[in-house]
């Protein structure tokens, strides 16, 4: 037993991941943290750059916005955490529940979610731009999750994939049989 789980560890850290992530997922999310939120702060509070647009939209419907946004996101990455940390995936099988029946990814979308929500705060283009790299770095890493999948759970995750959408959550949960 804790031979197994000090192998699945040295095999992680060597880029081999035994759990079907993406070998640098978890590297890349602290980078673009990292990233994201340097270029933010520095663009909206010091240097100020590229955030032209905030002069012309209020700050109050900015913080609305940006705080409805991030409700959103906390709601969905709490969703999806509560279900995969409840119970271990590789013994549940497909998780369908949660916040996994409104969107495919919601802790990546929660994510993307919440960096949108920053920007909306501060309206900081060069935030957005980052956003951007970072939305692909995420939709990078979503597909080679889904990849794995579908290898693994064949017709049963295709069918999960024609009634969840991989970023833009459902109002209402899918329903499975």
């Amino acid at each position: 037993m804790m031979a197994s789980k000090m192998n699945e560890k040295r095999s992680r850290y060597q880029g081999e991941r035994l759990d079907g992530e993406h070998p640098y997922g978890d590297r890349g999310q602290m980078v673009c943290l990292v990233v994201f939120l340097l270029v933010w702060a520095l663009d909206s509070f010091v240097f100020k750059g590229t955030t032209i647009l905030a002069d012309s939209i209020p700050l109050s419907i900015r913080l609305t916005a940006g705080g409805l946004v991030l409700i959103l996101a906390a709601y969905l990455i709490e969703k999806g955490h509560r279900v995969i940390s409840h119970d271990a995936p590789s013994s549940k099988g497909l998780v369908k529940e949660g916040g996994f029946a409104r969107l495919r990814h919601p802790l990546y979308g929660g994510s993307l979610l919440f960096y949108l929500s920053l920007f909306l705060a501060t309206f900081s283009l060069a935030a957005l731009a980052v956003w951007c790299l970072i939305a692909i770095f995420y939709n990078a890493i979503a597909g080679y999750e889904e990849k794995l999948l579908l290898e693994k759970y064949g017709d049963q995750y295709r069918e999960y994939q024609s009634k969840v959408p991989r970023w833009l959550p459902r109002l209402r949960p899918a329903r499975f049989a």
